[in-house]
Parts: structure tokens; sequence; C-alpha cells
């Protein structure tokens, strides 16, 4: 059902923001003749206008049920990609991919894959290329550096980032890939590696419809849902609003695992309990077992998740909304990779929370 959210953002945050900053070094010139659309001076309208037009689920889309029939490029195939890029290939989609080590292309090539040497030659050789990177710098870095995706691009071409970055990123590459003539949608996932593994991801796309329609059979292979939300940005905002939520959850249920065994009380029964009541969630199943024997194998680094309520802070502050729980849990996580934990699972924010305790014992 279509609905509609009215935002004003802070210029100074879109405009000097890092990605601005990367962008001019890392990406190609844009022609003379592109001309930004300005935001609006007006007083009775907003600065920006996010339109959320949410489509979701296969059985919305009859184009679903059409096989894509492009080659398809992978760009990254680190915890997320390198599943989600053999899930295509197993599903007998015609792969191309790339990595900055080469080491992790080949067990894909074992199943079929070939392989370019650069972004710009995957995407030179394909129809669609999808892009899973770690962070802003590195989605800037791969679109648009030297060699980069945009190089390939051109009229008839599609581009699908699907990594977790800030708006002002996405917006930026999506500039770039449209001064090629190619199309793009940003398209970040709710779901970490199991999810992945099993093509239960949740996709949150948005950006160029005819994209997103001609691109679905591909999402209903890598996931279970899928929500188209407009606007290129949309994406990228509801992604951060939700690892936003994800992480002050896990920081409070760390809080909760604690505080159980420090009053005498078993912390596994309280995992159950809490599986079994309203306040219910996968990730407190998943995770609470492991937690409570100190173990955090790593399904979404905790470095990331700190980055991730970067960004949600700061789209936030952009807005003027507060923010307080989510940035007190922000500072534990960054407590947290202080301690050198920063490529454990974002789980392992509860031992920031063992130090503390110690600290004031």
């Amino acid at each position: 059902m279509p609905s509609t959210l009215l935002a004003k953002p802070n210029i100074n945050y879109l405009l000097s923001s890092t990605a601005m900053a990367l962008c001019s070094a890392f990406c190609p010139r844009i022609s003379a003749n592109f001309r930004p659309k300005p935001f609006s001076s007006s007083p009775s309208k907003p600065l920006l206008s996010l339109s959320f037009k949410v489509f979701s689920s296969q059985a919305t889309d009859a184009s679903s049920q059409d096989k894509f029939s492009g080659r398809v490029g992978f760009l990254g195939l680190g915890i997320m990609g390198s599943p989600m890029a053999q899930n295509l290939i197993k599903t007998g989609c015609d792969v191309i991919v790339w990595n900055r080590t080469k080491s992790k292309c080949d067990p894909l090539i074992s199943l079929g894959a070939k392989y370019r040497s650069s972004p710009e030659e995957v995407a030179a050789n394909c129809d669609v290329t999808f892009a899973m990177l770690a962070d802003p710098e590195s989605a800037i870095d791969v679109a648009c550096g030297k060699n980069g995706a945009v190089r390939g691009m051109g009229p008839g071409k599609g581009y699908v980032d699907i990594s977790t970055v800030d708006v002002a990123t996405s917006k930026l590459i999506n500039e770039h890939i449209k001064a090629r003539g190619a199309l793009f949608l940003e398209a970040p996932v709710s779901g970490s590696k199991k999810p992945a593994e099993d093509g239960q991801l949740i996709f949150l796309t948005a950006g160029k419809k005819s994209l997103y329609e001609l691109v679905s059979p591909l999402l209903d292979i890598l996931g279970k849902s899928r929500f188209y939300l407009g606007e290129v940005g949309n994406g990228a905002a509801m992604k951060l609003v939700v690892n936003m939520i994800m992480g002050s959850m896990m920081a409070s249920f760390s809080e909760g695992i604690l505080l159980s065994k420090k009053v005498g009380l078993d912390p596994s029964v309280l995992v159950e309990v809490v599986s079994q009541g309203a306040i219910s969630a996968p990730m407190y199943s998943l995770k609470g077992p492991s937690m409570v024997k100190s173990q955090y194998p790593t399904a979404f680094p905790l470095k990331h998740q700190q980055k991730d309520l970067r960004f949600a802070l700061g789209l936030a502050e952009s807005v003027s909304q507060s923010t307080p729980i989510a940035a007190a849990a922000n500072e534990l996580y960054k407590v947290a990779k202080s301690y050198g934990l920063s490529d454990e699972d974002f789980s392992a924010v509860i031992e920031a929370l063992k130090a503390k305790s110690q600290d004031t014992a």
C-alpha cells in the first residue's frame, strides 16, 4: 500500500559528507551537460521529498515468474557476496565475478562462474552487475574508481548496489551510473550470513522501477521478500533504520544476559524465556546460546554494525530526529571496537559491557 514520508534534511550533511569527498576523488568526470536537480528553496515545500511506494513479496509481480536470461556480474565476494553469487550460479545464471582478493573467486569459478580482472570488465561484459561491498569507501571505489564498474556501463545496462551505505553515497553513485546512460537500483538487504546462504534475504530496493522489474527474478533467487521504496536513497534510509533498531536491540539484550547472571539466574534460561514471549526475535534465539558461552561466530561484523549506527545517527540529525537510545548503543559498539572486536560478530558487544562492569567493580 503506497505511503509517503516527507523529510527536511540538513543540506550541509548531505553535501559535505564523506561520500561527496570520496566520489570527487574516485569518480570519472561527469559530462558538462549534466545538471543535478536543485533543492527547492520554497518554504512551502520540503527540501527533499522521500516518497515511499512500497511493493512487497514475490506475489505482487507477475514478472518475478520470468527467468532472467541475461549475464550477471557480481562484485564483492565476502561473507554475504559469496553465498549470494553461489545461489545465482546454482540456479543456472550466467555469472561473472570479481573480488579484490582473487582467491575468493576460485570456489565460484569451480562452480561455473567466469572471472574478469576488474569491475570495469565485469560491467562491460554483463547486462546487470550486482555489488556487495563493505562500506561507502569501497562502494564508491569499486563503482567509480580506476577500472571501476561505471567505466564499463552504458545504455541498456543495470547496476544493482546491495551494499549498506549512507543515503548520500547511494545518490552519488546513482548520478554517475545515470551519466553513462545506464540504470541504477539500490538494494541493501536485511539478513546476514545464514539467510544469504539459504536465499532468505529481504531486499530494500529503490531506484529505476524498470530495473527493479527486470532483476526481480534474481532477487527472488536470493531472498524471501523484496520491497520497492521509490526514489534512490529510500532503500539506504530504510536499511539504516532497520540496522539502528537491530544494534540497539543487541545492546539491550547483552545487558539482560549479564544482569541475569549477576543476580544468580541462568542466562540460558533467560534466552529461552525471551524466545517464547512477546519480545521474541530470531536474533535472540540465534545469538543468545553462543553469547552465553562467550562465543561470537561472525555473521555480521561488529565494525559494520557500528558503521551503520553512525550513519543512522547522521540521518536522524539531518531531519532533527532525536535518537538517544541508538546514540548510547553506538558508544558501546565504539568501546567494543577499541577492545579489538571489530571483526567479531556484532553480538560481541556484550564483551564491552563485561569490561565496563569490571572497571566499576
